[in-house]
């Protein structure tokens, strides 16, 4: 099965760093996007309540994967991965010399503070990056969805992801940065 066929849980969902990229073909891609910049180009999948991010420069290749574990994942590659708990920083230098650097926030809402903030951030995401809602899974009248925003800059590709869960009264929240060596 493909990751992001179904519906994913915040307590399921995990992240990975990979120094390669992954085959579409493990993933039900529901939007993409395309980044081209002169040192580098990204690509973004919305991959249901999770993405997948890769940057490529040169021969080189940066993958930022948020999903749930499965097996069908490969393990060539695979700098770090971890399961989201509240707050945490991450950051791994490359002997390439990019840079990958990640702030994950886990935030629990009560159920008066949450239907304002998705509300809030579903109309703020209307103008802004790629965004994916799925009626399927509405739960008390909210749809989840994925809202991904970046900044493409010359030495650095920064990603600011939304994973909102209705049913659990919860956002994920990522922010990361791909940063380039510098030029030698």
């Amino acid at each position: 099965m493909e990751l992001g066929q179904t519906q994913q849980r915040i307590d399921e969902l995990h992240f990975y760093l990979y120094q390669r990229a992954l085959h579409p073909e493990l993933f039900r891609i529901h939007q993409v996007k395309h980044v081209q910049q002169r040192r580098y180009h990204a690509e973004i999948w919305i991959i249901g309540l999770a993405h997948v991010a890769t940057v490529h420069v040169g021969r080189d290749c940066l993958t930022e994967l948020i999903a749930h574990e499965s097996e069908l994942l490969p393990k060539i590659g695979l700098a770090t991965s971890f399961r989201f708990r509240g707050e945490r920083d991450y950051s791994h230098s490359f002997d390439t010399g990019m840079k990958y650097i990640l702030s994950t926030q886990v935030e629990r809402m009560t159920p008066n503070l949450f239907p304002s903030c998705h509300r809030d951030l579903y109309n703020y995401a209307q103008n802004r990056g790629i965004i994916e809602s799925f009626d399927e899974w509405e739960s008390g009248g909210l749809k989840p969805f994925t809202f991904i925003d970046y900044e493409a800059r010359e030495r650095e590709f920064h990603i600011h992801a939304y994973h909102v869960f209705p049913e659990e009264l919860t956002l994920l929240r990522t922010q990361s940065i791909f940063e380039l060596a510098p030029r030698k």
